[in-house]
C-alpha cells in the first residue's frame, strides 16, 4: 500500500505539467524557463553518493553500504558510492554541501546521523523511498541539485544550486496521525531558521506556512513539503522530503535575498546551518508529537500558519447542483484538514477537490455534527 501524505510543488522550473497548470500561475511564482546548464544534467546519467556518519556507528553503516553496493537510484542512473572519510576527496574544499560543518552543528540522538550527500541527483525522495529498508531510521539525503524533483500530480522539478534540498526517513505505527506530519516538518523548518536568526543575531526572517505543506516569505513561495508512506511489517515508512530556496534569488526568491533587505550584516544563510536546526528542532517536535499528540504544537503551528480567521470560499452539492459558500478557517482538524464555521455557525471540515492546482480553490465542505 502507498499513498501521498502531502504535495510537494517546489521548485523552481517546471518542465512537465498538466494543461491546467498555466492557467492557475498567480503571483509569477514560478518560471517556465530551463537554464541549459540545468537540463545538460539530465543527459549525464552518473551520479555519486558521498556517505557520512555522525559517529563511529554511522560510519560503519556507511562503510557497509558502500562495500555491499545496497543504494540503488531506482532509474537507469549510475550509482558510485564514496566515504567522506576517504583521503582522495572527490570534490574541492568548498564545492557543494559542508558535511563537517553540518555534522559540528547537529545535536539528535537519532535524526541526521547518517547523510548521503551528492552534488546532483533525480531526486533525494526517490533515493530515501527506494532505499528505506537499507538505511537507518533518520538517514537524510542531500542533494545539491535535483533534475527530476516530485511534485503533486507526477510533476517533474528542476532544482537550481543554492536551494537546500533534502528528504529523510522516519517510522509511524498509527496511521491516524500519519497525514498530520507534514506539519511537524513545516512547523521545524520555520522554528529552524528563526534559530538560526538567534544564534546569529539576525533580523527574523518571517517564513510562514501555507496549508497544508507550502513555505512563504513575504508573499512568495520559497519551499515545500512532500511526505510519502508505505505500510510494511505494521509500520509506516514515512520519506519527508524538504525543497527551501536559501541563495537562489530567481524566479521568486530566497532567504538571503530578504535578509540583505532585512539588515546589513555580512552574515549569509548556509544549506548547513539551517538543516542541522531543522534536524534539531524536528527531532523533540516529533518526540512531543508521537507522545503528547499534535495538540502540543498547535498553538505554535496556528502561529505560524497564515490561515486563522481567513475566509474561503467552499462548494458543496445541492440539489444536484454546486453551491459556494463562505466559511471561516478556525484551525485543523484531527484528521488534518481545514476546520471551519459557517455564517449559519456550523463547524465543517474542508477538504480539497483534488483537481486544482491551488489548494484553496474548490474546497469541499463536508459538516460536522
Amino acid at each position: 500500500m502507498r499513498f501521498l501524505v502531502s504535495s510537494y510543488s517546489t521548485f523552481f522550473f517546471f518542465t512537465k505539467s498538466p494543461a491546467s497548470f498555466s492557467n492557475s500561475l498567480k503571483n509569477a511564482i514560478f518560471s517556465r524557463g530551463m537554464s541549459s546548464s540545468v537540463s545538460a544534467m539530465d543527459c549525464n546519467s552518473s551520479c555519486i553518493l558521498v556517505l557520512s556518519g555522525k559517529s563511529a556507528a554511522e560510519d560503519k553503516i556507511a562503510e557497509a553500504l558502500k562495500n555491499t553496493n545496497a543504494l540503488k537510484l531506482g532509474d537507469e542512473s549510475e550509482l558510485s558510492i564514496l566515504l567522506a572519510s576517504e583521503s582522495e576527496k572527490p570534490f574541492k574544499a568548498g564545492d557543494g554541501f559542508g558535511i563537517e560543518s553540518f555534522m559540528k552543528s547537529l545535536s539528535t540522538d537519532r535524526f541526521g546521523r547518517l547523510l548521503l550527500w551528492s552534488p546532483r541527483l533525480p531526486s533525494t525522495q526517490d533515493v530515501v523511498s527506494q532505499n528505506f529498508c537499507e538505511i537507518p531510521n533518520g538517514a537524510v539525503c542531500v542533494a545539491d541539485v535535483q533534475y527530476k524533483g516530485r511534485g503533486r500530480s507526477k510533476n517533474v522539478w528542476e532544482s537550481p544550486k543554492g536551494c537546500l534540498l533534502f528528504s529523510f526517513t522516519l517510522q509511524m505505527e498509527d496511521g491516524r496521525v500519519v497525514p498530520l506530519i507534514q506539519y511537524v516538518v513545516s512547523l521545524a523548518v520555520t522554528e529552524a531558521i528563526k534559530d538560526v536568526c538567534d544564534k546569529n543575531g539576525l533580523p527574523y526572517v518571517d517564513v510562514r506556512i501555507k496549508w497544508p505543506n507550502d513555505l512563504y516569505l513575504n508573499g512568495l513561495k520559497v519551499g515545500g513539503i512532500l511526505c510519502t508512506s508505505t505500510y510494511k511489517s505494521k509500520k509506516f515508512n514515512v520519506s519527508a522530503g524538504i525543497g527551501l530556496n536559501i541563495d537562489n534569488e530567481k524566479p521568486t526568491t530566497c532567504l538571503n535575498a530578504v535578509l540583505r533587505e532585512l539588515s546589513s550584516t555580512t552574515y549569509r544563510f548556509r544549506r548547513e546551518e539551517i538543516l542541522a536546526a531543522f534536524f534539531n528542532k524536528f527531532e523533540k517536535f516529533n518526540d512531543l508529537f508521537i507522545n503528547q499528540g499534535f495538540q502540543s504544537l498547535e498553538e505554535l503551528y496556528y502561529k505560524t500558519w497564515l490561515h486563522s480567521g481567513q475566509r474561503v470560499i467552499v462548494q458543496e452539492k445541492s440539489d444536484d447542483q454546486v453551491v459556494e459558500n463562505v466559511v471561516t478557517v478556525q484551525g485543523l482538524t484531527s484528521a488534518g484538514y481545514l476546520l471551519a464555521i459557517g455564517d449559519d455557525n456550523q463547524m465543517c471540515e474542508l477538504h480539497p477537490d483534488g483537481n486544482s492546482f491551488d489548494f484553496f480553490k474548490g474546497l469541499v465542505r463536508q459538516k460536522l455534527h
